[in-house]
């Protein structure tokens, strides 16, 4: 009797997979969970043209999802069509990179119908409605059905069809959370369009967002539907972005570095309306903030990113949230000048959320019904009220009361400074408030500027070393350092190829003083590999810059004259970011009069 040789396995049989399994495989590729299945129904309610659309849930989208639209519908005759794999009305299959719509694989609603029980229910004008079910896979005949237009799709025990995929679902709250993130996303894309989600767990139908469609042009839109959707303080505290190069267009907003966040949670950012999460973009905007925030902090942003579209690749994953440039040094470079410029400009501003903080960590009491007091007096009657108050005022019958001359400071800006307490605050009165500015902090910025400036101007001196430095890096690593040789000599960093992967590191930045260059070496390595771009050695020269300015800078505790504490308000006024220090904290405060009597209950 023969016996089998262990080590002889049998040979694998190629098999052709039925279309059920198919779809379930597509279905795990495009549908990762609640949030994936209506962002895909969303998206085709937007190319379908609709201006009004309506997303209900239930139990975080388990066991409910119903997106209703007002688009240009599905005719009777292609509902079976619609629910089949790569059937689209987006593109021909003629050119792949010429997409101008979300959807164009195909793959949503057949991947929904295989994992869920789906149905769809459209009417084209015209002609009658119609509906059509599928469930996990099995489709039935299309029938007649009541519906005024547009297009419903419900999709109702989400995964019944492949239960082991219920298991890796986060909690109902979480994946409410999720969807009304997706939904919000797409708000912001589209702000002429109505959105509106509801959530009818246990039979309690509630509003969960609501964001009404927008007028006016572009800029004004997309200001009132950020507004709605990441709240009136971001809208008061952003920056219009509006900028070009080489075919690429940027628009949007931005944060004052004054107003961000301790996590990256509040960065938007789209290409050709289409909300992405790309690495190579959410570097460049953090580039962008590098000299005005700290490590801990992260700037808040919603930023578009237009082209042609055989600019970018949007066909790279199946869930289309990644894209691939085709120039993508000159994507990065546009917004990182382009937010840099909008803060440049913004001068010395800062944001409005720093004074309600004060306010708030005031806290007043609650106050009794206010009193009768007497209103605020005229200009003229305080005048005349200071003179009387004045050393060796004598009153006259028949005198004449000339009045007091404001401040010549006092309409400017950060206004007139009054005084000094705690030798290292300057409280300056403006025509509608004060201000309380960090003398220290502001300074820092103002000699940080001024360094940097002179650095830009006299180029990055370099120290030769004595004996050059050999670090050794793969072929791969090293021809990526050597391949911006030229824009690290510019910074005071020479290297050159030494033969295999090495690198020789011939002078580096002076005012680094001694470094470890074979360190420094491998973490602009790392940062290519991960960002495409090195801001390594600049950021380090900056944070020298940084803290010599920090030494140099007006201390806590010295005692200011008037005429110096006017000198350093209009210097802060010129200077380009000074409302916040080079760790991205403020530098001033500004309350505004009626706020300040709103404390003392005379409102």
């Amino acid at each position: 009797m023969a016996i089998a040789d262990p080590q002889i396995k049998p040979r694998p049989v190629i098999r052709q997979l039925d279309d059920a399994a198919i779809n379930r495989i597509a279905a795990g590729e495009v549908l990762e969970r609640p949030a994936s299945a209506v962002k895909e129904l969303v998206e085709n309610a937007v190319d379908a043209g609709a201006t009004r659309i309506e997303v209900v849930i239930a139990d975080g989208g388990k066991t409910l999802i119903r997106v209703t639209d007002n688009g240009c519908g599905i005719a009777a005759d292609d509902l079976p069509l619609a629910l089949s794999r790569h059937a689209t009305s987006k593109i021909d299959g003629s050119d792949l990179l010429n997409i101008h719509s979300f959807g164009f694989r195909g793959e949503a609603l057949p991947s929904l119908g295989a994992v869920g029980r789906l149905s769809i229910t459209s009417r084209v004008d015209g002609r009658d409605a119609a509906t059509i079910n599928v469930a996990g896979g099995k489709m039935d005949a299309v029938r007649p059905a009541a519906l005024s237009g547009g297009t419903v799709v419900e999709l109702r025990d989400m995964f019944f069809a492949t239960p082991a995929r219920l298991k890796f679902l986060r909690t109902d709250r979480a994946e409410a959370q999720a969807v009304s993130d997706v939904v919000k996303r797409l708000a912001m894309a589209e702000p002429f369009v109505t959105f509106i989600l509801r959530d009818a767990s246990k039979g309690d139908t509630r509003t969960a967002f609501r964001a009404d469609a927008q007028s006016g042009d572009m800029f004004d839109a997309l200001h009132g539907r950020l507004q709605t959707v990441l709240g009136r303080e971001f809208a008061e505290n952003a920056l219009a972005i509006d900028t070009e190069r080489e075919g690429f267009h940027l628009t949007g907003y931005a944060a004052l570095p004054t107003y961000s966040r301790g996590a990256a949670i509040a960065q938007f950012l789209f290409v050709n309306g289409r909300p992405v999460r790309d690495k190579m973009l959410l570097g460049a905007l953090r580039a962008a903030y590098m000299d005005v925030l700290s490590r801990d902090r992260h700037p808040v942003a919603a930023l578009f990113v237009d082209c042609d579209p055989t600019l970018v690749d949007v066909n790279v994953h199946p869930a289309k949230s990644e894209v691939r440039f085709r120039e993508p040094g000159i994507v990065r470079g546009l917004i990182v000048s382009g937010l840099r410029h909008a803060l440049a400009d913004a001068g010395h501003r800062a944001s409005t959320t720093v004074a309600t903080a004060t306010l708030g960590a005031m806290q007043p009491q609650p106050t009794e019904p206010r009193v009768y007091q007497m209103d605020r007096p005229s200009f003229s009657a305080r005048s005349m009220t200071f003179q009387a108050q004045a050393p060796g005022f004598q009153e006259a019958p028949s005198a004449r009361i000339e009045p007091i001359i404001e401040d010549e400071h006092a309409h400017l800006p950060l206004g007139a400074a009054r005084a000094q307490v705690h030798e290292n605050y300057i409280i300056a009165q403006t025509q509608n408030g004060i201000v309380i500015v960090d003398q220290h902090a502001a300074h820092e910025r103002l000699v940080y500027e001024k360094l940097k400036t002179q650095m830009a101007e006299n180029g990055v001196a370099a120290q030769a070393l004595l004996i050059p430095e050999i670090v050794e890096l793969s072929d791969g690593d090293a021809a990526l350092l050597l391949s911006i040789a030229d824009d690290l000599s510019k910074l005071g960093l020479t290297i050159e190829a030494f033969g295999g992967g090495a690198i020789a590191v011939r002078e580096t930045p002076a005012i680094l003083g001694e470094i470890n260059a074979s360190a420094m070496i491998k973490d602009i390595v790392d940062e290519l590999a991960d960002q495409g771009d090195s801001a390594n050695v600049k950021a380090k020269i900056d944070a020298i810059l940084s803290r010599v300015a920090c030494h140099g800078s007006i201390r806590s505790g010295r005692r200011m004259q008037g005429p110096e504490m006017n000198a350093l308000l209009r210097e802060m006024e010129a200077t380009p970011l000074a409302g916040q220090c080079n760790h991205g904290r403020p530098t001033y405060v500004e309350l505004k009069l009626s706020d300040i009597e709103r404390l003392f209950g005379r409102t």
